[in-house]
């Protein structure tokens, strides 16, 4: 008994180095997952991306991408553990018919569990260890924020590493014992030969996926920038995976027997090898396939929105702060002209070129407008998507604004939206009616979506004739809203003064140091909005996208080949005694290898295809997600998703010849 016990941790060893073809890349996996893992740890734990204030988005974003890249992870690696496990069922078998009893065979795998457990959180936290404050760095850079990283080293992201992989490889552990003690020696040395469970009732099946994948390309694509455009989100997503799942399982056999059942085109001799072979092995190997094609989509959209958002950065930031800094004053300030004399003096000091210096008054209301309607209200009984600011300006702040000279009469109006273009000759604002006489293409400060085909965040400019029709405008809008002091509040109007300037980043940021001192010293002074702060924090939060978006492009790519590789592996071994038989029925070495490089090519690169059709359709969705990022720019994301597609199929060519390369290898044995 004594022997044993020290005979199985050498067993466990000789057990890992003769399967050493499927081993390895599993540790390569468990490699990257745990130093994944340990990075985002890490970073967390890392006291300077709590004390900064401008990283707070950064942070929030990572614990958002810890927790989804513990769900995936721990969903990949079990995946993984269950492909080592079946190929390692013959050899148990084999063990158990030789007289080992199940509970030594047990002590082995756990023996080769920790093992494993050991070496991959060893190379992985020291992988993380020397990589940490590089890809910190990487992440302050995205994040565009500028501060001096000294080396730090965190032991709670340590212990809560080996705290998580405990758990992800004691389930493997666990599930690995349910196999052994629920198959007699027999049935596991038939198991490893098993393919994938066929389903059964096929149409049926293949017509529930035909149906998730076509009402979730539907709501992809119909999709609006709206309150419920999340759930609408991971309610496509959920059908997509559902819809590929039983359309490679069940509408790929079906289809494979159709072709069958037609003599015409069976009858042939390639075709009747290649459709055989395809339908023994889509029975075989669909549910891998599927999952082949899903992380192939999600690593097309994952690189996709990074790409874009990376090349987006800036008109993101400009388009919620279109100005370097803005101060508000009481509307009957007189700030307009001393600003002028001191706006130059400042320009001559640091060098800047001012772009835009602009004094205006308007007035900001909250209103509620139905979609497809005319008519401005109040916001009862309307959604969260159906409010909108409306901003008040006369013609002539309008006009020293956009440097025109338009002339209007009493009752009409100039109608701007920034979103979803206002489309009817007339308005109705809170009762009062006026023609609108131009829909405007711009106003500076109130930025415009560029498709003009998101409603959500859009606000609204009206351009009256002069301050006596804006007082009628205000009157009725307090009136319907039950404003009590009408005198107060019609003078409730803001004056702002806008400054936008163009010089070097140092010199701007002390200019513009100085110039707040100034405004806020100026009488009937109210708020200030500084830009440049506000731009910061956007690509603080945009950069921690684009981290995580760059860490999960390359978890998905990762578990894409490992899947792939684990694909070509069972399939070298199960045509191995295909070789054999067909070289017995009289087929050619060169016939062989034709048929079987048309299988295989079919096979693999048909989840590709799958992939870019699932993309197509959810390039709506994401386009609308991004928007909520203020990324208008569909051109951009076309563009960027055109070449993300296209890297990813060579990427996708490249993992599948270097995977076949294995294939061939254990074939030819």
């Amino acid at each position: 008994m004594m022997n044993k016990m020290r005979l199985l941790p050498m067993m466990a060893v000789r057990g890992v180095k003769q399967n050493k073809l499927i081993y390895r890349p599993y540790l390569l996996a468990c490699f990257f997952s745990v130093f994944s893992y340990y990075l985002f740890s890490s970073l967390l734990h890392n006291d300077l991306m709590k004390r900064l204030p401008k990283a707070a988005y950064a942070w929030m974003m990572l614990s958002i991408g810890k927790v989804l890249l513990a769900i995936i992870l721990f969903l990949f690696l079990l995946y993984a553990g269950s492909f080592l496990q079946k190929r390692r069922k013959r050899e148990l078998g084999l063990y158990s018919l030789l007289g080992l009893e199940r509970k030594h065979i047990g002590i082995m795998l756990f023996w080769e569990n920790a093992g494993l457990y050991l070496v991959s959180v060893s190379a992985g936290i020291l992988l993380g260890f020397v990589l940490n404050k590089l890809m910190f760095l990487l992440l302050l850079r995205m994040s565009q924020l500028d501060v001096e990283v000294a080396f730090y080293f965190s032991a709670e992201a340590v212990i809560e590493t080996l705290r998580y992989f405990a758990i992800v490889f004691f389930c493997i552990y666990v599930r690995s014992l349910w196999s052994l003690y629920r198959l007699n020696p027999t049935e596991l040395m038939s198991e490893s030969r098993k393919g994938e469970k066929e389903i059964k009732k096929i149409w049926l099946w293949t017509a529930v996926g035909l149906v998730c994948l076509v009402y979730g390309y539907y709501l992809s694509v119909t999709s609006e920038l709206e309150s419920r455009i999340f759930t609408d989100f991971f309610l496509a997503v959920f059908l997509v995976v559902l819809g590929t799942y039983f359309l490679f399982t069940s509408g790929s056999v079906a289809f494979l027997r159709f072709l069958k059942a037609r003599k015409s085109i069976y009858y042939r001799p390639a075709n009747q090898v290649t459709i055989s072979g395809m339908l023994y092995r889509m029975k075989k190997n669909a549910a891998g396939l599927s999952n082949i094609c899903i992380f192939s989509t999600m690593l097309v959209i994952t690189l996709t929105c990074t790409v874009s958002l990376w090349a987006g950065m800036n008109q993101i930031a400009y388009y919620d702060y279109p100005y370097d800094f803005v101060a508000s004053y009481s509307e009957n300030s007189n700030v307009k002209e001393k600003a002028e004399e001191k706006a130059r003096e400042l320009a001559e000091k640091y060098g800047q070129n001012i772009e835009r210096l602009d004094c205006y008054n308007s007035i900001e209301l909250s209103c509620g407008k139905a979609e497809g309607s005319n008519a401005f209200t109040i916001r009862e009984g309307l959604g969260f998507a159906d409010h909108y600011a409306v901003t008040l300006l006369t013609l002539d702040e309008y006009n020293r604004l956009e440097g025109q000279d338009e002339s209007l009469e009493k009752d009409e109006v100039l109608l701007y939206s920034t979103g979803t273009p206002f489309g009817f000759d007339r308005v109705n604002f809170m009762g009062l009616e006026a023609a609108v006489k131009e829909e405007p293409e711009r106003i500076y400060p109130y930025p415009q979506a560029k498709n003009r085909m998101f409603n959500f965040t859009s606000s609204y400019v009206i351009v009256v004739k002069d301050q006596e029709v804006l007082d009628d405008f205000v009157t009725a809008w307090a009136k319907i809203n039950g404003v009590t002091d009408l005198e107060g509040f019609l003078h409730s109007g803001v004056r702002q003064l806008n400054i936008l300037l163009d010089g070097k980043e140092k010199e701007r940021d002390a200019m513009i140091a100085e110039w707040a001192v100034w405004c806020q010293g100026q009488e009937n002074f109210l708020r200030l909005e500084n830009g440049l702060e506000g731009r910061d924090s956007d690509r603080s939060m945009n950069g921690g996208l684009l981290f995580l978006g760059m860490v999960f492009g390359l978890l998905f790519f990762m578990c894409l080949l490992l899947i792939m590789y684990f694909k070509q592996v069972s399939e070298g071994f199960e045509d191995q005694d295909s070789f054999g038989i067909m070289q017995k029925v009289g087929m050619s070495d060169a016939e062989i290898r034709g048929t079987i490089r048309r299988q295989i090519l079919l096979v693999f690169f048909l989840p590709l295809a799958g992939a870019l059709l699932h993309t197509a359709a959810g390039l709506v969705m994401v386009n609308s997600l991004l928007a909520a990022l203020r990324f208008f720019d569909t051109g951009l994301l076309i563009r960027c998703c055109a070449g993300v597609a296209a890297a990813v199929a060579v990427l996708y060519a490249g993992s599948y010849v270097m995977t076949a390369r294995t294939y061939y290898r254990i074939v030819r044995k």
